[in-house]
This record gives C-alpha cells, sequence and structure tokens, in this order.
C-alpha cells in the first residue's frame, strides 16, 4: 500500500489476500519511503499517491493497482518501457462521487455548512443567509465530463426536475443522450448557461487548469461550481478570487492540486466555500467489491492470465 495506511486498515485487507500473500505499507509519502515500501514487492496499490518512473524502476515489481479511477497520478509511460501492468477499478467509485457532488451542491445552495458554523459561533444566521440560499429544482446542471460519474450524477438529479447539459471531448450518440434526457453544448456554453457547474472529468493535457480566470468570468455570478475531479482541472486561486469578489456564489471542492492541502491554500477559509478531504470516491459499504475486485486483476497478472479489460491501463 503506497498510501500510508494503518495497521486496522491493513487487517481489513488481509482476509482477501490468497494463501502466501501479505501486505505492507509506505512508511510516508516521501520519495525514499516510496521506494523501500516497493522494495521486494511485486505489486503496489495506490489511492492518492503519485508512482513515477523511478518508482516503476523497481526490480521484481510486476503490476500497480489505482484503488480509485483517476490515473493522473501514475507514470504509463514508465510503467510500459519496464513491463509493469497498470490497473484501476473501473467505475468502482461513480455512485459514491456522484453523491458526494450532489451532496455538495445541496449544501451550497442551502447554506447548510454557514448555517452549522455559524450555530457553533452562538449566532443565528437566518436572515443572513437567507440572500444566497437557492432551490436545486428547476435550475440548469453544467456537467463536465460524462463518464460513469456523470451518469450517476444525471440519474440522482432525475427528482430535481433540472436542465442538464453536458460536455466532453466527444459526445454521447443522440439515443443515450435522449435516454439521459441531456444535451452537448461546448464548455464555453455550459458555463455561460449553468446555474450548477460540476467537475467530473478526468485530469489530462487538455482538462488542466481547464477553470481559470477566463473561463469563470463566463460563469453568472449567482452561479456555484463543485469540483470532484481532481484538483489539477481549476486554478485555485482564479476560484477564490472569484468567490472573493462576488463572481461566484460559491463552490465546493474535494480535490485540490497538492493532497493533504496546504494550510494556506487560498480556498480554505472562504465563507461560502465548502472544503472536504477527497472523501468523494470514499464508500465503506464499496470496500469489500473493491478490494474483491484489485486483487483479482493483481492474481491474473500473477497467474498469467488477463485482468478485466475495462480495468487494464497498460
Amino acid at each position: 500500500m503506497l498510501d500510508p495506511s494503518s495497521p486496522d486498515r491493513l487487517e481489513r485487507i488481509r482476509p482477501f489476500l490468497p494463501e502466501g500473500w501479505d501486505i505492507s505499507t509506505a512508511a510516508s509519502r516521501t520519495p525514499q519511503d516510496q521506494i523501500a515500501a516497493l522494495t521486494g514487492a511485486s505489486f503496489g496499490i495506490t489511492g492518492d499517491v503519485s508512482v513515477t518512473a523511478q518508482m516503476m524502476a523497481t526490480e521484481g515489481l510486476r503490476a500497480i493497482h489505482k484503488w480509485g479511477v483517476g490515473y493522473d497520478n501514475i507514470d504509463l509511460e514508465a510503467a510500459r518501457k519496464h513491463g509493469v501492468r497498470v490497473m484501476r477499478t473501473t467505475g468502482s467509485n461513480a455512485v459514491a462521487v456522484a453523491e458526494t457532488t450532489l451532496g455538495l451542491i445541496l449544501a451550497l445552495n442551502r447554506n447548510i455548512v454557514r448555517g452549522h458554523v455559524g450555530i457553533l459561533d452562538g449566532k443565528w444566521l437566518k436572515g443572513d443567509l437567507s440572500p444566497s440560499s437557492m432551490r436545486l429544482s428547476g435550475k440548469t446542471v453544467g456537467i463536465v465530463g460524462m463518464g460513469y460519474i456523470g451518469k450517476a450524477l444525471v440519474r440522482l438529479l432525475g427528482g430535481f426536475g433540472c436542465t442538464i447539459l453536458y460536455t466532453k471531448r466527444s459526445p454521447l450518440d443522440s439515443a443515450e443522450e435522449a435516454e439521459l434526457g441531456i444535451r452537448f453544448v461546448s464548455l464555453q456554453d455550459l458555463l455561460r448557461t449553468s446555474d450548477v457547474v460540476t467537475l467530473n472529468c478526468e485530469l489530462n493535457a487538455s482538462t488542466r487548469n481547464m477553470i481559470n480566470r477566463e473561463t469563470l468570468a463566463l460563469m453568472k455570478a449567482d452561479a456555484i461550481l463543485v469540483n470532484a475531479a481532481r484538483g489539477g482541472v481549476m486554478v485555485e486561486e482564479d476560484v477564490a478570487e472569484a468567490v472573493r469578489e462576488g463572481r461566484l456564489r460559491g463552490a465546493g471542492v474535494d480535490v485540490f492540486a497538492t493532497e493533504p492541502v496546504p494550510a494556506d491554500n487560498p480556498l480554505i477559509g472562504l465563507d461560502r466555500v465548502i472544503v472536504t478531504p477527497h472523501v468523494g470516491a470514499i464508500s465503506s459499504d464499496a470496500f469489500v467489491p473493491s478490494i474483491t475486485r484489485m486483487i483479482g486483476n493483481l492474481k491474473a497478472v500473477l497467474d498469467g492470465e488477463e485482468p478485466l479489460e475495462i480495468d487494464v491501463l497498460v
């Protein structure tokens, strides 16, 4: 386990290991401890920790498995060079991330966190919060990305009577759009017309810093932004500035460019920004199916068989 893990977490995993297997964890996230953890190991599992070219060159390493779906923190080119298989649990966290996204939308629109913090501080903010409290029902929601997570979010929004727009590199076919009740638009049109913008896309060359001062300027001043994708898809200082200056009603942020998030991150402490520690994909009731799937893929590599086709990256 490349993400430093508690003994209790390792003990939860051990019953799912094949006979003769064992599991250990990195002592920290430093490069030295990451290399030390992989030394002598056949497999590595990563959640948030980056897997570098140096790590891919570790002697005897056969596979890296992502606990989740985003692989921007894994050096795929180095994996190909060193013959290391790379896999992920495609779609496994889609519902959890979609529910988190919806939760952040509702918490922002209804000022739930601001009201909670106010009461803890001895304040009754009912009147103060009313000008910025909005309904989700009947609003236009723009989803950036329409993979497993985006589609799960569409289904959750079904009861709110929203107009749902989406954008991605290649639009879905018209039959699937009709089934989901969504419409493809450009990113610019999505930002201009949406009351709620959610980022549910991969981090790659085309999406890095996609939300910045220029694109934020296209959004309505009373719109909200939710990022449950990757921190790198938006420029955090630009989002913080837009909220501070009233050019954006609020933001919900579960992912950050640097994690764990440093205390001086510009989004921390803003009244109309909700921040959470990358919990969107976490779901205890998904633990057993996820670990079973990962171990199954790793065992397939060990046995000279092909892992699940949908999970294979390299």
